[in-house]
């Protein structure tokens, strides 16, 4: 079993609330879940109206797969018009036991 974590921390510069805010991030992590089957949630900067950090976890039989999916994840979100994404980062959980 393999299981990695992708983290990002995107800037919304479009977002005036926490409201619209969190339309954005939702839709990241609503969407995420549907079409790439990980987990995701909302994991840092709760309080900033333009700021955001968005954590991803996929587990799989192999690490090729779930690299596979968590790069179509980072994709999707670099694709999205609303967000800028200012760093990502990947920690790989060792599951050897």
């Amino acid at each position: 079993m393999h299981a990695c974590v992708l983290s990002v921390e995107i800037h919304i510069p479009s977002s005036t609330s926490l409201k619209a805010k969190r339309s954005v991030v939702r839709h990241l992590l609503d969407t995420a879940r549907a079409r790439f089957r990980v987990a995701a949630s909302e994991v840092g900067f709760h309080d900033q109206w333009q700021r955001s950090a968005i954590g991803f976890a996929a587990v799989g039989p192999d690490a090729t797969q779930v690299e596979e999916v968590l790069d179509s994840v980072e994709r999707f979100v670099w694709s999205h018009p609303e967000v800028e994404v200012l760093a990502t980062r990947r920690h790989w959980i060792d599951t050897d036991r």
